[in-house]
């Protein structure tokens, strides 16, 4: 019986032999996130994953058929609706929901915003197969994302709404791959530039 199957009261063993109740599946998402966004996906390995989590190799494997699926279920878990913390706030102008999507720090671990976007595109760096799940699920997501900022640079009374989308989704790709890369945090950078394409985009429309 796997562990979707158990009832309430049943508990299982981690891998130290103590009792543990219910939550392993979060906890090994836990220890996913943070790992793999401390060393990377191909670098972290099942056994160091099972010890953050505190369960067995089994527990794991019950959850999730192998390590593609369990990343598959971590970048489901980053943002499934694609920024709602940012776009679907109503005390926000347009313009300010625009920039927002720059101005949460992508180092920090629960952060929101733009740090979405940085698991989904560490996935899609680290596997080579263009049609993995995982990669396939971050060009979705980086589509969706798209679409969500021209709807908002139409919203902010855009010329071209589409193109500007597109420049601060690009502009968005940019930064976040400086950041993980460098370890540097580019995002102040990235808000001046993100107002200036704003500015020029909305100026030339009135």
């Amino acid at each position: 019986m796997s562990d979707l199957e158990k009832s309430p009261q049943v508990l299982e063993k981690g891998p130290q032999g103590q009792r543990r109740g219910r939550g392993a599946r979060e906890r090994i998402l836990d220890a996913a996130q943070q790992l793999f966004r401390e060393q990377g996906i191909r670098d972290t390995g099942m056994d160091q994953l099972c010890a953050v989590a505190g369960v067995s190799k089994r527990t794991v494997y019950q959850h999730f058929g192998s390590k593609g699926d369990l990343v598959i279920a971590h970048l489901r878990r980053v943002d499934p609706d694609v920024m709602p913390e940012v776009f679907d706030r109503t005390d926000l102008t347009p313009r300010e929901r625009l920039l927002a999507v720059f101005q949460a720090p992508l180092s920090t671990a629960d952060a929101t915003s733009a740090a979405q976007c940085g698991p989904l595109m560490s996935a899609f760096l680290e596997i080579g197969d263009p049609e993995h799940p995982a990669r396939v699920l971050a060009r979705e997501y980086t589509r969706a994302l798209t679409v969500r900022l021209i709807e908002t640079a139409r919203e902010a009374g855009a010329a071209d709404p589409e193109l500007l989308g597109q420049q601060l989704a690009l502009l968005l790709d940019g930064v976040t791959a400086r950041t993980r890369t460098l370890g540097e945090d580019a995002l102040p950078t990235a808000v001046g530039i993100a107002a200036a394409l704003i500015d020029q985009a909305t100026v030339h429309s009135a």
